[in-house]
């Protein structure tokens, strides 16, 4: 597993399922809560990104890229 500084931000087009995306908005919602004026400030996008980095550094993903026999 790579350490924090070791990391760079790419942007990629990740396919997940509807049913995934609302988990995440409903799950971030209640994580965070509303502001004074009821409303949510949610940056769903941010939260895609982090789940999924989390689950790479995780899950080794790492040591997944590097075997030639996934590819």
């Amino acid at each position: 597993m790579s350490d924090q500084e070791d990391l760079i931000l790419i942007n990629a087009n990740v396919s997940i399922t509807v049913d995934t995306i609302q988990a995440i908005v409903a799950n971030v919602k209640k994580k965070t809560g509303k502001n004074e004026k009821g409303i949510y400030r949610v940056d769903t996008a941010d939260a895609v990104s982090d789940m999924i980095t989390q689950f790479l550094l995780d899950h080794d993903f790492e040591s997944y890229a590097m075997d030639a026999e996934n590819y």
